[in-house]
């Protein structure tokens, strides 16, 4: 009667235990690098306090933007302080993190912005304008209308900036730069000159204005 065969023993002996270790860090590594990413990623914000204060430059922005515009009579000078002033934001996260960090903070703030532009801006305004049409509120006031009409407009410039924003993380060779927070400024400009193009050339009889 034949002996019965003992079943193998599946673990890895020898050299066998490092090749099992080396492949397990290698199928390890690209989850490591996906927990690095964020502050801890490199071109990232310098320190946790950098972070900080560049998601608080980030969330003050709207406030900062909408009382600049509230006040703004002149929308050709409302856009160059609005350049000016996102020139030296930009500026402030170049001090406090990589140029990784720079254009995804920049485009966090955009993005803020026109988020808060539609929820409390667009939104409410037209919600005005259609109780006062159906009778169900006051008449809206001119303003109003005028209102929604320009924060839209101004999310339609800051959309080729932020889809720049966007992309740009997959391409090292613009954020690993030096000056790749002055080509941010560049883009913004490109940007918003795309956009004046574009709605001259729509069916609106006079040119648009920034």
């Amino acid at each position: 009667m034949a002996e019965p065969r003992l079943p193998l023993d599946p673990r890895p002996r020898g050299r066998d235990v490092d090749r099992s270790s080396l492949v397990l860090q290698l199928r390890q590594y690209p989850a490591r690098q996906d927990l690095r990413s964020g502050l801890a990623q490199e071109g990232g914000p310098r320190s946790y306090g950098s972070g900080g204060i560049g998601l608080l430059i980030v969330l003050i922005g709207f406030a900062v933007y909408d009382v600049l515009w509230k006040n703004m009579k002149n929308e050709t000078t409302g856009m160059i302080v609005s350049l000016v002033l996102f020139a030296v934001v930009v500026f402030i996260f170049h001090l406090l993190m990589g140029g990784r960090a720079v254009f995804i903070y920049a485009g966090g703030l955009f993005g803020t912005i026109m988020a808060a532009n539609v929820w409390m801006r667009i939104w409410p305004s037209q919600r005005k304008i259609i109780a006062g049409v159906k009778g169900t509120g006051p008449a809206a006031d001119p303003s109003i209308p005028a209102l929604a009409a320009m924060r839209s407009k101004h999310n339609t410039y800051m959309s080729f900036p932020l889809i720049f924003f966007m992309v740009s993380n997959h391409f090292p060779t613009v954020y690993g730069a030096d000056s790749a927070w002055l080509m941010a400024i560049v883009f913004v400009i490109i940007g918003w000159g795309i956009t004046k193009f574009l709605f001259n050339k729509s069916a609106t009889p006079t040119p648009a204005k920034f």
